[in-house]
């Protein structure tokens, strides 16, 4: 392969994930205001659109089910540092102290679902079976 050919494959690459990335996004912004049905780009082919489709859909299934936390995310992300390293067990107990975890006990979460703080922010995505069987790297 010449470095003509890896240029242009790169480029199409590069256009094809733009636009299957822009169809996820307006897919998910359609069923999540009512909006009209998205077309997708005659660009991408049936599978990388039955692809975005399952990935709109698990975005939106989650979106719709918030697990509210009481912990203000933005108040503790002010607290820690990189030099948190989880191993300095005085400073863990200070952070504990001032932000405590904001949940009781353990919930079993076993469908898609957001993570919400006090204050509305999503802080974590929880996207299971999101990725088809063709669009993940099996390493075996």
């Amino acid at each position: 392969m010449s470095t003509c050919d890896i240029k242009i494959w790169r480029t199409w690459a590069l256009a094809i994930t733009h636009e299957a990335g822009a169809y996820t996004e307006q897919k998910f912004n359609a069923e999540k205001t009512g909006g009209e049905p998205v077309i997708p780009s005659p660009n991408l082919d049936t599978d990388l659109v039955m692809a975005c489709d399952r990935l709109a859909d698990v975005l939106i299934k989650a979106y719709k089910n918030p697990i509210k936390m009481q912990i203000d995310i933005a108040r503790y992300s002010k607290l820690i540092s990189p030099k948190n390293t989880g191993h300095n067990e005085e400073k863990e107990e200070k952070l504990l102290e001032r932000c405590p975890p904001g949940h009781e006990g353990t919930k079993l979460v076993d469908k898609p679902a957001t993570i919400i703080d006090v204050s509305g922010t999503i802080i974590a995505w929880y996207l299971p079976d999101a990725l088809t069987e063709t669009t993940q790297v099996r390493n075996v």
